[in-house]
């Protein structure tokens, strides 16, 4: 099996394009045409796990987050980005990031982290914008089934738990070909009118291209009249954070002594006790206190997230308890989901859980 092969598994699982602009996921270093030899899956790819991957034979670490993350001009091994970069290329060892890809996957890191706390009825807690299109497009009745199934098979037509979605209006055509065209319907230099489906879906932008090679490669028409709009619709199964609900209310200090429990962190910076039951819960995998105003006006109780500064906790504004678990603990299961997902995939394949603690935190 090829590094490529597998790339193409791990896109199923956090589409790219998903990712936030100022991200660096994908293939980071080395090349996608090599046979693999097996896949070490990690949460940083540093020097450490480039040594564990060499022991055990793997030629391609797949890292949550991404080890080259701005832009380097060299490469020396002056410091721990470099010297795993350096490792991995002069052992023929590819690297691929997932991060925000998988950030913003509905069944990614945070519904992840909600699945840990045991919280139901989760939704994402800040939508993604700018990232549903429509296209509007018109044929002949005979033809609109199959113009629309094609759509639909290249990812057209999906909204939240439904599949195969549009609307249909009916109407009538007029054209007048040219001496140069070659209608389907009627003849050259001819006005004619007829019946005429319009169809209308939605689809996720980065489909755009495979969306209208199915509606070229289906339609009957010389020429395809279509038209594709930009929503402003919030995505609501693509996003940052999520939130949901506990299966009964919790005191405040009771909560989060289950949180340090079942995300195992070794200590948690909260704000202020506001002596309320704790029932709806919104959690942020890694950096979110940018998304604390989301939680509130969300209605959560709780907002757990990490690297909160001293002055975010008064963000919290009295309406909810805020608590930073650490960066690392919110993200502490994704690997095993990684290892997971791709067993299930790739069968009698190497496909290990590395065994390195990567979080550079330590506490007393």
């Amino acid at each position: 099996m090829k590094i490529k092969d597998i790339i193409s598994v791990l896109e199923e699982m956090a589409p790219l394009a998903y990712a936030e602009d100022f991200d660096n996921v994908g293939l980071l270093v080395g090349n996608s045409e090599a046979e693999s030899t097996g896949v070490l899956v990690c949460h940083d790819a540093l020097e450490s796990v480039i040594d564990e991957a060499i022991t055990k034979n793997c030629n391609l670490v797949v890292c949550f987050h991404p080890i080259l993350f701005s832009g380097i001009k060299k490469i020396t091994g002056k410091n721990y980005v470099e010297r795993a970069i350096l490792k991995a290329i002069k052992n023929d060892i590819a690297i691929f990031a997932v991060h925000t890809a998988l950030d913003n996957h509905s069944q990614g890191v945070n519904k992840i982290f909600c699945d840990a706390l045991g919280l139901k009825n989760t939704k994402i807690l800040v939508p993604k914008n700018n990232f549903i299109q429509k296209l509007v497009t018109f044929t002949v009745p005979e033809n609109a089934d199959k113009v629309r199934n094609a759509l639909f098979e290249a990812g057209a037509g999906k909204i939240g738990n439904y599949d195969n979605c549009s609307f249909n209006t009916q109407g009538f055509f007029t054209f007048q070909g040219n001496e140069e065209s070659n209608p389907v319907i009627g003849e050259k230099e001819k006005l004619h009118t007829g019946e005429e489906i319009k169809i209308e879906v939605v689809f996720e932008k980065h489909l755009q291209s495979r969306i209208l090679k199915a509606l070229f490669a289906n339609h009957i028409y010389e020429e395809v009249a279509y038209e594709i709009y930009d929503l402003k619709n919030s995505h609501q199964n693509i996003g940052l954070g999520m939130i949901g609900e506990l299966e009964s209310e919790m005191d405040e200090k009771d909560f989060l002594l289950s949180v340090k429990e079942k995300m195992i962190a070794d200590g948690i910076r909260h704000s202020a006790f506001l002596g309320k039951k704790i029932k709806k819960v919104a959690v942020l995998g890694g950096s979110g206190s940018f998304a604390i105003k989301n939680a509130i006006q969300a209605g959560a109780d709780a907002f757990l997230t990490a690297d909160l500064k001293y002055h975010q906790f008064y963000e919290a504004e009295n309406q909810l308890l805020l608590a930073d678990i650490g960066h690392f603990e919110s993200e502490r299961y994704t690997k095993n989901y990684i290892v997971d997902f791709l067993r299930k995939k790739i069968l009698n394949f190497a496909i290990i859980l590395s065994e390195e603690n990567t979080n550079p935190v330590k506490y007393l």
